[in-house]
């Protein structure tokens, strides 16, 4: 049995299948130049633009035995501001995918990713960002202006297949989201979150998983020096279809219940449903992953915990041998969870973006890129100040591999 998306804390892949390799070691350097038209605002209130230069050489095995699964990736980088200097940054991006089958019907799980960089702005200008099923997947869609931005996230599964058509699982996950130098993004806080989920997953055919799960999540915000502290207990029942082996949806739903408070203040509770249904299909030449949810989760810098409605859509095609492109777009609503505590109401943030890439014989690659993106949150300084920014992006990469144990 697979683990469905629902409850597998993991995000699609739009990898082609015809790129799905074993046992490789891979390696390159990039370069990349951006324009964006709207990093901050100045003092005499304008729009500060700039040109950015990025160095990022990288370094990423894939390792499969029998009983191991090890994806593992490591990209360190320097971005340098053309006017900007002061926000000259050493970036940092990690991520792993651990699986062992500790014996054959129980196998221990996993992730972890982080990112630190001066430009938060960046995280959407990926041609296929990470799209997940899950219901409690952290909430990245509030993004600052130029600013030094640390975020990690990470979680841990056992799953135990038990019967030939029935599995359980059990397992942690958590996120932080630091902004080192806080007078660069006024109205904004750091968030961190905790959660723990048990599920039971039943396989009706090869084609048919229903099942249950429970879900503990807990959300700490820390505006203005005060903390802000959510719980959330959640039962969702999720069925997911298997058309084939590369393409799947998952639909789940159920009632969720909060419990916010602040020090000093009444605790605010409430019940809510819980919804969301995701896809993913991943073909020779196309790859696509789309989801929807409504849901309570962290608020992503807001200062409590919000109800957040989301759409995000991503999409990858290779035209010809050597020519590929990808769009994305997202749509989210944040509305606070409780108005009392909190000195903003929420907003929307609207994203969307696209990208070529040419291969340039076997090792070298060229890609051109496009993202626009509006936010809409009135409190929020660091926000309202640059609504509106557009950045156009271009990049020159080499890139090796080389494979394991042959």
């Amino acid at each position: 049995m697979v683990t469905p998306p629902p409850v597998s804390g993991e995000g699609y892949s739009l990898a082609f299948t015809s790129e799905e390799r074993a046992n490789y070691l891979r390696g390159g350097l990039n370069f990349m130049s951006a324009y964006n038209d709207n990093l901050f605002t100045g003092a005499n209130g304008r729009p500060v633009s700039d040109v950015s230069y990025s160095i990022a050489p990288t370094i990423a095995v894939e390792l499969y035995r029998s009983r191991l699964d090890w994806d593992f990736s490591y990209s360190p980088g320097f971005t340098f501001y053309q006017k900007t200097t002061s926000r000259n940054q050493a970036d940092q991006n990690f991520a792993v995918d651990f699986k062992y089958r500790l014996s054959p019907h129980v196998t221990l799980s996993l992730l972890d990713s982080l990112q630190k960089t001066s430009n938060g702005f960046s995280q959407s200008n990926l041609v296929s960002p990470t799209v997940s099923g899950t219901a409690q997947a952290p909430n990245d869609s509030v993004i600052a202006p130029l600013a030094s931005i640390l975020r990690n996230t990470g979680s841990a599964q056992i799953t135990y297949q038990f019967a030939p058509n029935a599995m359980v699982g059990a397992g942690g996950i958590f996120s932080n989201l630091h902004y080192p130098n806080p007078t660069e993004v006024p109205g904004l806080s750091d968030s961190s979150s905790r959660g723990g989920s048990a599920f039971y997953t039943h396989r009706l055919s090869a084609m048919h998983y229903i099942g249950v799960t429970y879900q503990y999540s807990m959300f700490l915000a820390t505006p203005n020096q005060l903390q802000n502290e959510t719980q959330t207990h959640s039962i969702l029942f999720f069925y997911t279809l298997y058309l084939q082996r590369t393409l799947s949806m998952s639909f789940f739903g159920g009632p969720q219940h909060s419990d916010a408070e602040q020090n000093g203040l009444l605790p605010f509770r409430t019940w809510s449903p819980s919804t969301g249904v995701s896809l993913g299909w991943q073909g020779p030449r196309s790859g696509l992953a789309a989801t929807y949810s409504r849901t309570i989760t962290d608020g992503g810098g807001l200062g409590e915990a919000v109800h957040s409605s989301s759409a995000s859509v991503s999409l990858r095609q290779q035209f010809t041998r050597s020519l590929s492109g990808g769009l994305g777009a997202n749509y989210s609503i944040n509305t606070v969870l409780d108005p009392v505590i909190s000195s903003n109401s929420g907003g929307h943030t609207i994203s969307g973006n696209a990208a070529l890439q040419r291969s340039i014989g076997q090792h070298f690659n060229m890609a051109i890129g496009y993202t626009r993106l509006h936010q809409s949150y009135g409190n929020i300084p660091a926000i309202s100040s640059v609504p509106d920014r557009n950045q156009v992006s271009v990049s020159l990469s080499y890139q090796f591999q080389r494979p394991l144990g042959r």
